[in-house]
């Protein structure tokens, strides 16, 4: 009775004094001479008293209200919110609205998810348990300065880097363009990042917090600790690059090993970017091959304790030909690979993008464009692997239909990154609210059920 009397209070102060408020301030504002675009508006010492007391008793009236509230409430008004952001990271350059995005995360200004994941989307791989099987791509926290405030947002994991072994700066700016319309975005970055060393000292930290926290909890459960990863509540993926210079392209992948598995959920061995001279080349047959065996035996003459090993995945270009899959998926289950990941960006343009004057930048293409394409990967790449190799789906996806394409095609999980750019936070509860009401709709119990469902 209080709450909606405060409410029908504040609406009814807000809606007289605001407006009368405002009328009385735009009375007496300025414009340009000319009679031309009204300036900064002055208001009345009246007006002004109006507004106050109007911004005040907004205040006041919003704190009774969330307070009445409960938390799953707040935190989908929060989501909700971050929607109204989204036009202002439009106007800025691309570039820089990545990094503000990025520290806004690290510093804890963004919502925080805590209401439960449905049941129905949590399942195991590696060992590892997953709340839900939506990840954050690697590419939008290259040198894990954001990991506690991303898998807050709700995300299943999240993967960062790549990490190479040196810091260095990646290609000249620009290089990062957006497709709007398209709902797409070209970069050509070129693996910038701050070195294993820098992303090693962030892990570290994070996960001695982690550590810590779940020592001095008297009241978690043996069980509610194991549900989250090294980072957090969720499982944390390291994505490993070489040097742009670097002769000696395994040796990178295995400093990586060396400097950083000991804080990741699972490892990826990126071999697809576009945007470093040569790296594609290591998806041929024989440098795969042994690729693959000397950044495995780095991981195992590490000690590990009873968890074992971090999980070794392969992350594979879609620009692939029909021998260059099969090739792959002979050398990925002869050596047990323990995952791929399909796919990286691609260099072809298809349309609607081909007709847009950006598509002549170089670099590799994401979002909905991709998502036919890297299916089509995803679905071949199943089949030759015979469902025994777990797949990471990632390319195009925007939509809790698009992730559930992506497992009915042979995907153990989904990750996305150009939609959550294009979207902000708010498509995170929305992908997986989308995502169970799939499986509900055609009556799948487990998301282990639906994977690879197109393909038999």
């Amino acid at each position: 009775m209080a709450a909606r009397l405060s409410r029908e209070v504040a609406r009814d102060i807000l809606r007289r004094k605001l407006m009368f408020g405002f009328a009385n301030g735009l009375r007496h504002s300025t414009t340009a001479a000319g009679g031309g675009r009204p300036l900064i508006p002055h208001f009345s010492k009246r007006g002004r008293l109006f507004l106050a007391g109007g911004t005040i008793g907004l205040a006041i009236a919003g704190a009774a209200y969330v307070s009445t509230v409960d938390g799953a409430t707040r935190t989908g008004w929060l989501f909700s919110a971050t929607t109204y952001l989204n036009p202002l990271f439009a106007l800025l350059d691309a570039e820089f609205a990545h990094r503000l995005a990025v520290s806004a995360a690290a510093r804890g200004w963004v919502p925080k998810e805590d209401r439960p994941d449905p049941p129905l989307l949590g399942l195991e791989v590696w060992g590892r348990k997953f709340s839900n099987p939506i990840g954050l791509a690697a590419g939008f926290d290259k040198n894990a300065e954001a990991v506690e405030g991303l898998l807050g947002l709700g995300f299943g994991f999240v993967e960062v880097g790549s990490v190479t072994p040196v810091p260095q700066e990646g290609n000249p700016k620009p290089r990062i363009f957006r497709m709007r319309e398209e709902g797409a975005i070209i970069n050509r970055c070129g693996f910038n990042s701050e070195g294993i060393v820098t992303v090693a000292k962030r892990l570290g930290a994070q996960h001695g917090k982690r550590k810590l926290d779940e020592t001095s909890s008297t009241h978690a459960s043996s069980d509610a600790e194991r549900q989250g990863g090294k980072a957090g509540p969720g499982i944390l993926g390291v994505n490993l690059g070489k040097n742009k210079t670097s002769e000696d392209a395994a040796g990178d992948y295995v400093q990586g090993v060396h400097t950083l598995s000991q804080y990741a959920d699972y490892l990826v061995i990126n071999i697809s970017s576009p945007n470093t001279p040569g790296l594609r080349k290591l998806q041929g047959r024989n440098q795969l091959k042994d690729l693959i065996k000397r950044v495995r035996a780095a991981r195992d003459e590490m000690q590990w304790g009873e968890e074992g090993p971090p999980p070794l995945l392969v992350k594979i270009a879609p620009d692939l030909s029909k021998q260059d899959l099969e090739d792959i998926a002979a050398v990925t289950l002869a050596l047990h690979v323990d995952g791929l990941i399909i796919s990286n960006t691609t260099i072809s343009r298809p349309d609607p993008v081909s007709k847009n004057p950006l598509a002549q930048e170089q670099g590799g293409l994401s979002g909905k464009p991709l998502f036919d394409l890297s299916n089509n990967i995803l679905k071949e790449m199943y089949i030759l692997t015979r469902g025994k190799i777990p797949l990471i789906g990632c390319g195009g996806v925007s939509s809790g239909e698009d992730a559930y394409k992506k497992i009915r095609s042979g995907a153990t999980l989904v990750q996305l990154y150009t939609a959550f750019a294009y979207g902000g936070p708010a498509l995170i509860p929305q992908i997986k609210m989308e995502l169970a009401k799939c499986l509900e709709r055609d009556g799948i119990k487990s998301i282990h059920e639906a994977v690879g469902i197109d393909c038999r």
